[in-house]
This record gives C-alpha cells, structure tokens and sequence, in this order.
C-alpha cells in the first residue's frame, strides 16, 4: 500500500512539475539556470522515498565558477538526491532520447541541457566539441557521469574519457560530486529509508594535464571519488546504526 501512495504522489508531483516548468520555461527558453531550479524541485521528493539527503559543500563553492561536474550515477533515485547540489548555471549532458519521456523530456531540453546521439557513434564522437563550445560560448559548467551508465550495486565503475577531454580542452577545472550509495537502500514499501549524503569536493585543477594525460586525469579523479563514497557509506552506517540521522 505504501509503494502505492509514494507511486502516485511522485506521478502527480513530476508531471505539475513538468507542466509548469514548460510554462516557465517558454518565457526565457533554454536558459541553463533552469536545470538547478527544477532540479531542486525533484529533489524535494526525497522525503517522500522515505530519505534525509544531507548536502554538503565547500566553503567556497560559490566562487568556482564555470567547469565541469563529474559525479557517481547509481540509479534513477540521482534525481532526487544528487538533483540537490546542482549549481546554477549548470547543464547536464543526456541521452537524446530523453526527449521523447513523456511530460519530462520537453522539460529537459526547455531547461538548456545538451542532448546527444550515443547510438551514432560519430555524432557522439562530436560531443567533446560541443561540451567546450557550450562551456566558452554560454559561459556555464556542465555536469556529466564519466562511469557512463548506472553502476546499480556495482561500486564506482570505471570512467570513460569524455568529460576529462572536455575539461582539458575548455580550460576549466573538474568538480567532483559524491553521492553515499543508495543502491539495495531503499525499500518502497518503509517508511525510513535512511540518510543519504551529497557532498561536492574542491577543484581538481586540470590546467597541468596535457591531451596524452587524460587517462591519468581520470584515474585521479576516480580514486579521489572512490575514497570519498568509501568514507560517506562508512560515516552513513554510524550514524543510521546510533540513530544519528
């Protein structure tokens, strides 16, 4: 019964949300500050999955400027929980069939996102290109998830080039986002389903890299981001087992 009601208020929620955001957003189509708005606006559903989603971020996160976001993709449950700590003007990079979702993927291009053709090869080969030139032309950061595919249940999977390429060649640095793992967490049918921890790291300065380096680059950046789950999945089963949440 329980899964019911979640299940209906998150399909009434997401489409009022999706309705009004076309609205709104047809009055300054494409603006990128869109996608941390509506993204906020999902990440409100969190308590209704039965989840405290903790954010946290640096002191001086406010003065990062433009880059690009890498964070760990888990499972459809990153709508609500890394959708928190989206910073405006930022994009995220998509599948384009993302555009025929129903009520959704009017609302995911409306909002400024970059979508791309991952089943034709050569366009997709394009998409570094188009990264940067969206970076340097509209002057925003871009968010991406170099694991390329949801890992569900299968730790931090290994990271493909793309967004490390993208940061190299735009000059900007990479900003990595960690999410506490959610995977086998959440059970529809109780009422808790504990706490979740959304943290953004400082910079990773890419500018001492060059184009032969990029695998380094992203073998830092993963083991960086990999240590960090580790701790917060540790510091979640403290703090769930004292009933510190």
């Amino acid at each position: 019964m329980l899964f019911i009601i979640r299940a209906i208020i998150v399909v009434i929620y997401s489409i009022l949300v999706c309705v009004f955001g076309c609205l709104y957003c047809l009055t300054s189509p494409r603006n990128p500050k869109h996608v941390a708005t509506f993204g906020h606006l999902f990440g409100r559903l969190a308590p209704v999955f039965g989840l405290k989603v903790e954010k946290r971020l640096p002191a001086d996160f406010s003065s990062y400027g433009k880059a690009i976001y890498i964070a760990n993709h888990q499972n459809n449950y990153d709508m609500v929980t890394a959708a928190n700590i989206v910073q405006p003007p930022t994009v995220t990079v998509g599948k384009k069939s993302l555009l025929w979702v129903p009520f959704f993927g009017l609302l995911y291009w409306l909002t400024g996102n970059l979508l791309i053709d991952r089943n034709n090869r050569a366009k997709a080969h394009g998409t570094i290109a188009q990264v940067v030139k969206h970076i340097q032309k509209r002057n925003i950061s871009v968010w991406m998830f170099p694991e390329g595919t949801r890992s569900r249940g299968r730790g931090l999977l290994p990271f493909k080039t793309g967004a490390f390429h993208a940061a190299i060649a735009a000059g900007v640095p990479i900003i990595p986002v960690c999410v506490s793992t959610t995977s086998n967490k959440i059970n529809l049918n109780r009422i808790k389903n504990g706490l979740v921890i959304v943290e953004m790291l400082p910079p990773i300065d890419t500018s001492s890299y060059g184009k032969d380096q990029i695998r380094e680059l992203a073998a830092h950046c993963h083991d960086v981001m990999a240590k960090k789950i580790d701790a917060l999945d540790k510091e979640v089963a403290e703090r769930e087992a004292t009933g510190r949440v």
